[in-house]
């Protein structure tokens, strides 16, 4: 093989793993905008629950 073809290869290699990591960085970036979002949802959801009837759950009667 000569050297024109390796570097030729080897540059190859590299833009396909660079793009690879650009891929997974979106992939992640993504995945963390939407778990930001579902916290924000739970919160609310959590604040709406606790408005209705706020002492619901604070005990629980162990004794048969």
């Amino acid at each position: 093989m000569d050297i024109a073809a390796l570097s030729m290869s080897m540059s190859h290699t590299k833009v396909k793993q660079e793009s690879s990591i650009a891929i997974m960085k979106m992939a992640m970036d993504a995945a963390k905008v939407q778990a930001e979002a579902m916290n924000k949802m739970l919160e609310a959801n959590m604040e709406i629950l606790e408005s209705i009837d706020p002492y619901v759950g604070g005990n629980v009667d162990i004794m048969a």
